[in-house]
């Protein structure tokens, strides 16, 4: 089927499905390309993971290949128009007790990339940026990472600007509840992806269908069609929740956000993944998120299968956030400033639920299954950056352009990795949490 004369549905519009609308439209001014949502790009709340306050613009990467890609989209986030002006390069310190510091430095120098980055020893990383993290944890560490080339976004603003940027070039946005993927059916057996139904029994016919639909991927494929394995994700997706939150600073305080870098803590390790603090001026507050990453496991009606997807109601109650959860994103004031915003009271908590894979690897793949059917997701909380680019490479996918090594990085049947140090792969239940707060 050629690409250019093709018809598109992109299931999604947060940063896979915005920048996949809008490299599709430039690349093919001609197709017919829809961007479906159950929220309008510029409501002022949505569940994607990428709908947020803002989010951290880095290259530091420990795999060569995401900080090869992140390289290229910081260059658009510094020069382009449509992104420029949402990006601010405030730096980044990382506090890491592992050798992240000399694998970055190494990734850098294989690239011949000459970012304003370092390595510091722990003294000197309590005196960089006025002392800010001079109480830091930083329990077993011998080298702190600095970059004072990498910065953050404001997220929700270069989200709907992209979407924007897609619109204005013909690309349809409907705003619906996506219920199944469609298929066309000969003699009652299975044919190719034909579009999707949604909650209202309508069908968005397509060509070719996109699954941008993160966390909600794994229940859209096997409400589909329960029987269908193959279809389903298996292991492949889980859909995960970290919490945020925001903590607001005094008049007198808020001075530190102007020069302030993103800061992010590996310690302490036993609680977790890292914490993270960034400033956030427009609302005169840090935005911090937490180490505890939950999942939400149901059992589906038909199958008696379990999966993890977000809580069913509308916005994934995503602001009811259980107290230790809310105890957890309090933590990363502690590691990253000690006693220095003691007390500081935080709001704003929301459970942020993204899909995530064994590996960290985003799935930019055909899905083997079902002609016509697309999988281009799996955030696993650090694909936002990539929002100038993404949509690039899963055109090439469309196109069956995509170079043979990330062909075999984000495919579909790729071998799973094991789960074992993967600290983004949840092991801890939200309705353990909300089960403990209804006990107190």
């Amino acid at each position: 089927m050629d690409p250019a004369a093709s018809s598109y549905l992109i299931v999604g519009s947060g940063v896979f499905g915005a920048s996949t609308a809008l490299h599709l439209a430039r690349r093919f001014p001609g197709a017919r390309i829809t961007l479906v949502d159950r929220d309008h790009y510029d409501a002022p709340r949505r569940v994607a993971a990428s709908w947020d306050w803002n989010k951290v613009v880095r290259a530091d990467y420990s795999d060569i290949t995401y900080a090869r890609l992140a390289l290229e989209a910081q260059g658009l986030w510094r020069a382009d128009p449509l992104w420029q002006r949402f990006y601010h390069e405030s730096g980044v310190v990382w506090i890491s007790p592992g050798a992240f510091a000399q694998t970055v430095r190494d990734n850098f120098a294989a690239l011949g990339a000459t970012p304003d980055a370092s390595a510091c020893s722990v003294d000197e990383a309590r005196g960089i940026y006025g002392g800010l993290f001079a109480g830091a944890d930083y329990t077993a560490v011998r080298e702190v990472h600095v970059n004072r080339s990498s910065g953050w976004a404001e997220a929700k603003e270069a989200l709907q600007s992209t979407v924007a940027a897609a619109v204005a070039l013909g690309v349809e946005y409907r705003v619906a509840q996506v219920a199944a993927v469609a298929f066309d059916m000969n003699e009652g057996a299975r044919g190719r992806c034909c579009g999707v139904t949604t909650a209202d029994g309508a069908l968005l016919a397509a060509d070719r269908v996109v699954l941008c639909s993160g966390a909600y991927t794994p229940k859209l494929l096997i409400d589909s069609d329960p029987t269908w394995g193959e279809l389903h994700a298996g292991g492949r997706i889980l859909a995960a929740g970290v919490t945020e939150a925001t903590a607001p600073l005094d008049e007198d305080e808020r001075a530190v956000l102007e020069a302030m870098p993103i800061g992010i803590n590996e310690n302490p390790v036993q609680r977790g993944c890292d914490v993270g603090c960034m400033p956030l001026p427009s609302l005169g507050a840090f935005k911090c998120w937490g180490q505890v990453f939950v999942r939400n496991t149901v059992t589906h009606p038909v199958t008696n299968e379990q999966l993890s997807a977000p809580p069913l109601q509308p916005d994934y109650k995503q602001w009811d956030v259980p107290a230790a959860l809310q105890e957890d994103v309090s933590w990363a004031l502690k590691s990253l400033f000690g006693d220095k915003f003691q007390g500081k009271k935080m709001e704003n908590f929301r459970v942020c639920w993204e899909a995530v894979t064994p590996s960290d690897d985003f799935i930019v793949s055909p899905h083997p299954a079902c002609d016509g059917l697309f999988i281009a997701t799996c955030g696993s909380f650090h694909g936002f950056k990539f929002l100038p680019v993404l949509g690039k490479y899963v055109v090439q996918m469309l196109c069956d352009e995509l170079a043979p090594d990330l062909q075999k990085q984000w495919a579909w049947d790729r071998e799973l990795s094991s789960t074992e140090g993967n600290k983004k792969w949840p092991c801890k239940e939200l309705g353990d949490f909300i089960a403990e707060d209804s006990r107190e």
